[in-house]
C-alpha cells in the first residue's frame, strides 16, 4: 500500500498509538495547531486506560479510544487496532509499549519513534529509561532517535531519519532522555513533512536497513 500524499487542503490523517504520558503526542498535535505541520490526528489510541497521555489527548479534543491490552486477548486487541486505524493514511506510534501485528496492506504506513540510533539498544523491553542506561553503560559516546517504518518486529524496519546527540562523560539517563526527547520533537514533525511532499521512499519489502 502506498501513503496517499494528500494536497494542500486535504491534510495528511494521523492515528498516534500510545502508552504512557502522551508527550510526542503533545509535540505532534502542537505543530499541527500552530500550522507547522499540514496534518490531522483522527485517532488516538492507548494500550493502557490510566496514563496521563489518554487525559491530556481528552484535554485537547482529541478522539480517543482504549484498547487495553491487560483486558483482551490477543485476537481482539489486533482486530480492534486494524479497525481503529483504518481511516488514518499514516499510523505514528509514540511511545506504544505492545506489539501491534500490522496487516499486510498497511505495512508502509506505520512509523515509530525510537530513543537511540537503531539498530542499537532496540528491542523487546528496550524503551524508556531502560534504552538511555544501556546507552551509558555501553560507553558509546553518541546517541540520538530514530524515526523507521515499523513491521512486525520490536523496532525493527528501515531507518527513515535519525538524530544525533553528543553522550557527556557525566551523562545520566535522565539527561540523555532530555536530549534524545528535543531531537524526537524535531525528527518526527520533519519526517511527516517529508511524507506530505512524497519525500519519503516507499518502503521496500525486504532487505533494507535504513535509507541513508
Amino acid at each position: 500500500m502506498v501513503v496517499r500524499i494528500p494536497e494542500k487542503h486535504d491534510p495528511l490523517r494521523l492515528a498516534v498509538l500510545i502508552s504512557g504520558g502522551g508527550r510526542t503526542l503533545l509535540n505532534l498535535e502542537e505543530q499541527i495547531r500552530l500550522r507547522l505541520l499540514p496534518a490531522t490526528i483522527v485517532q488516538v489510541i492507548s494500550s493502557r486506560s490510566n496514563v496521563v497521555g489518554v487525559d491530556r489527548a481528552r484535554q485537547r479534543n482529541l478522539p480517543v479510544a482504549v484498547v487495553d491490552r491487560q483486558t483482551h486477548d490477543d485476537a481482539s486487541f489486533q482486530d480492534r487496532l486494524t479497525e481503529l486505524i483504518a481511516d488514518a493514511d499514516l499510523v505514528c506510534m509514540a511511545g506504544f509499549l505492545s506489539l501491534w501485528r500490522i496487516p499486510e496492506n498497511r505495512l508502509g504506513t506505520v512509523i515509530n519513534v525510537h530513543p537511540a540510533l537503531l539498530p542499537a539498544f532496540g528491542g523487546k523491553g528496550m524503551f524508556g529509561m531502560r534504552v538511555h542506561r544501556a546507552v551509558i553503560d555501553s560507553g558509546v559516546k553518541e546517541s540520538g532517535c530514530s524515526i523507521h517504518y515499523c513491521d512486525n518486529k520490536y523496532d525493527h524496519g528501515p531507518v527513515i531519519l535519525q538524530r544525533r546527540v553528543a553522550v557527556s562523560e557525566d551523562e545520566t539517563p535522565e539527561s540523555l532522555a532530555d536530549k534524545v526527547f528535543r531531537e524526537e520533537c524535531q525528527a518526527y514533525p520533519d519526517v511527516l513533512e517529508q511524507f506530505c511532499r512524497g519525500e519519503v521512499p516507499a518502503m521496500p519489502k525486504q532487505g533494507v536497513d535504513s535509507f541513508e
